[in-house]
This record gives structure tokens, sequence and C-alpha cells, in this order.
């Protein structure tokens, strides 16, 4: 099971990596990965940065998608 992103043209996975840094970078992206850790600290989840940072990257991903 190999990751598709790879399989993309090198300028294309540089655009893509490119994207997700600049939003991992930006001030919204760790408010919002805080306060998603917060909630789900709260509610004793597992794996709560990995679940924060992944449900905030996939929220601003899908907004700029829109």
């Amino acid at each position: 099971m190999g990751n598709p992103l790879l399989k993309l043209p090198e300028e294309q996975i540089k655009e893509c990596t490119e994207h997700i840094a600049v939003i991992c970078l930006s001030c919204e992206f760790k408010r919002l990965q805080q306060e998603l850790e917060r909630i789900y600290r709260e509610a004793k989840m597992d794996n709560v940065s990995i679940a924060a940072f992944s449900d905030a990257l996939l929220a601003f991903l899908a907004q700029n998608e829109g």
C-alpha cells in the first residue's frame, strides 16, 4: 500500500507540501489544533495530539477547497 501522493509529478508534490507547510505554520492552525487537543483531552480520547493535528489539517484543507 504505497503513498498515492508520491505517484504525482514532483512539481505537484512540492506545491502540495508547501501549501500544507503554510497551513501548519499559521497561527490560526495552531489555535485550532490547541483547541481540539483540549476538547479531545476532556473527552479522554486516545492519541489526542495526532487526532487534533489531523482534524485541524483536514479542516483547513477542506476550507481551502471550497
